[in-house]
């Protein structure tokens, strides 16, 4: 079963930095290099200079990961960042409108320390995605550098009894210590609950129902994966500690049973050549074709983001549209081996089509040349109308449902990557996990 920890975090102190609003962003694997120059120019102290330090003219290779370490130092120096006085968890409450929609939902849950477990049998941390060896070798350098974990994991938990669900409720009826709302219209709220001797319970509350089965990774694989690499080069200079904080990282814990927002991530195919016809012609071999335009696509694919695993898909290319429905039947002799959860994800069935009728494989999928992705189906359609960057075919999808990623990952598989989206994500910034006790 997982360990989880409270911890004593890193956070800015309001006195120093005023609005706590201009001093966190996005995590990093979101924010675009325009928005990176936007959160640059926020706040002189914003935690993008940690955790996406940018290059600089005259810079030495990996520079600027050596200029974090010399900005956190700083900052924890100056009274910038403060480590709290005593081990906590912090729970946080972020408020939105579904995208697309006009629903508004509220998801709470805490953050606190996971012990590092490698994945495999008998592990209380499961994985649910692929992962991509570039952005881990980016994240392990800033690690090594700055010996911090600016940016959490996000953790999926299931507590059938409530218990913790009842706590996190009690906990958002207190005065939070900071309530803002982002540039996006999601309201964050956030308390620390210290963890002291004859304090209400919370605490183990929470640590209970979190750590009571396996948690399956629902956001930060990346992260995650270099955490275990960085423990196990640290373990090797410092064999001798009982222990240590470097066998830990931040995480998020979401309890599964409350309303997630899972986005579904489009498929837009380049360099078929023929405006994307023989892919039309041929989905009649694999699903039950139902001719649609532009409009009719985005009705299906661009509103409510429903749960998938209908085996339902929007394709548009410029020799016409439709709303295709998966024959499974017809698709059995072209599944990859694996469990009957991630066998019958709508991304699987969408990775098996693509290789039959348009001869891209899985490998040709992770080279990064054929196939680009956006969460917006009025962009997939656009860059297809445009024939942009030799774009010939888009393909829609629903979104996955949050049961599938944990059965995917509690049968041992893993989904493609770009298969989840979870929102909102959760801010950088409002803690920082540092590698001491």
């Amino acid at each position: 079963m997982p360990e989880i920890r409270p911890f004593r975090a890193l956070r800015y102190r309001p006195e120093t930095v005023g609005d706590l609003s201009l001093v966190v962003s996005p995590p990093y694997d979101v924010i675009s290099p325009k928005q990176q120059q936007e959160l640059l120019a926020r706040h002189p102290k914003n935690v993008v200079r940690l955790d996406l330090p940018p290059d600089e003219p005259g810079d030495q290779p990996h520079e600027r990961y050596r200029r974090a370490a010399r900005t956190l130092a700083a900052w924890r120096s100056d009274g910038t960042l403060h480590k709290d006085p005593r081990p906590s968890l912090y729970v946080y409450e972020q408020t939105y409108v579904v995208p697309g929609t006009s629903v508004e939902r509220t998801q709470r849950g805490f953050f606190g320390r996971l012990r590092l477990e490698p994945f495999g049998e008998g592990s209380g941390v499961l994985p649910h995605e692929r992962t991509l060896s570039g952005p881990k070798e980016d994240r392990y350098r800033l690690l090594r550098a700055t010996g911090v974990n600016t940016s959490p994991v996000v953790g999926l938990y299931e507590d059938p009894s409530g218990r913790a669900s009842e706590a996190l409720e009690a906990v958002a009826a207190t005065a939070p210590l900071s309530d803002f709302e982002d540039e996006y219209g999601v309201r964050h709220r956030f308390w620390v609950i210290p963890a002291e001797a004859g304090a209400d319970g919370l605490v183990e509350t929470l640590i209970a129902a979190a750590s009571a089965a396996p948690v399956t990774i629902a956001d930060g694989h990346h992260r995650y994966e270099t955490a275990l690499r960085y423990r196990d080069e640290r373990r090797m200079t410092r064999s001798c500690e009982e222990d240590p904080a470097f066998d830990y990282l931040l995480m998020l814990f979401l309890d599964s049973a409350q309303p997630l927002t899972v986005l579904p991530t489009h498929r837009v195919v380049r360099g078929l050549g023929d405006d994307g016809r023989a892919l039309l012609d041929g989905a009649a071999t694999l699903f039950s074709v139902e001719p649609a335009d532009r409009d009719a696509l985005l009705r299906a694919f661009a509103g409510d983001p429903r749960a998938g695993g209908r085996g339902r898909l929007g394709l548009w290319t410029r020799a016409g549209g439709a709303i295709l429905t998966a024959r499974r039947e017809a698709f059995e002799p072209y599944l990859p081996p694996g469990g009957s959860a991630m066998r019958a994800l709508d991304v699987t069935l969408l990775g098996a089509a693509l290789e039959r009728l348009a001869g891209i494989d899985a490998p040709a999928v992770a080279a990064g040349e054929r196939v680009r992705y956006t969460k917006s189906a009025v962009e997939a359609l656009d860059w297809i109308d445009r024939a942009e960057d030799g774009a010939d075919a888009a393909l829609l999808l629903e979104s996955t449902p949050v049961a599938s990623i944990a059965e995917v990952a509690q049968e041992g598989d893993v989904m493609p990557q770009k298969s989840t989206y979870f929102y909102p994500k959760a801010l950088t910034g409002l803690l920082i996990n540092p590698h001491e006790w």
